[in-house]
């Protein structure tokens, strides 16, 4: 089998067990569901530290923002719901020393559940806007009553 993930607890402890016991290699692994590999390597490790222990490390570049820049930006969105990305990533952006980006900033907040407004495209209409839509979509009523277009 290839390698999937990380044994949990449970499945650590029943491959001790079943060696322990006497199981072969390859009925422990059929027994768990994992490599022979993984047996062997969790049956070795159990004398040395009294535990399957996982010291496998985290990979890839580690976060810009961590735990502490989450709860600030947190507390940043919740004091102005009405403003943007750009806006929020200013005003975190002016407190600290290390920048970044709107992306970062936006993903930071999808990942802790928080969306943020999206900035408005196209500016909001005034009573004058209304009136002159309303009257154009009159004309149009009007002119195609009088074709006979609508039925």
């Amino acid at each position: 089998m290839g390698k999937r993930v990380d044994l949990i607890e449970f499945d650590k402890g029943q491959t001790v067990m079943a060696r322990r016991l006497g199981q072969s290699i390859s009925k422990t692994a059929a027994l768990v569901r994992c490599s022979r590999s993984a047996v062997v390597s969790n049956y070795q490790k159990w004398p040395k530290e009294g535990a399957v222990v996982n010291w496998r490390q985290g990979h890839g570049r580690p976060r810009l923002i961590d735990a502490r820049g989450e709860r600030r930006l947190a507390r940043v969105v919740r004091s102005n719901r009405q403003a943007t990305v750009a806006q929020i990533a200013q005003e975190v952006n002016a407190g600290s020393d290390r920048k970044v980006s709107e992306y970062t900033e936006h993903h930071s907040l999808l990942r802790m559940g928080l969306h943020s407004r999206r900035p408005v495209r196209v500016p909001m209409l005034t009573p004058v806007h209304r009136r002159k839509r309303q009257q154009w979509v009159s004309e149009l009523d009007h002119g195609a009553m009088e074709e006979g277009d609508l039925v």
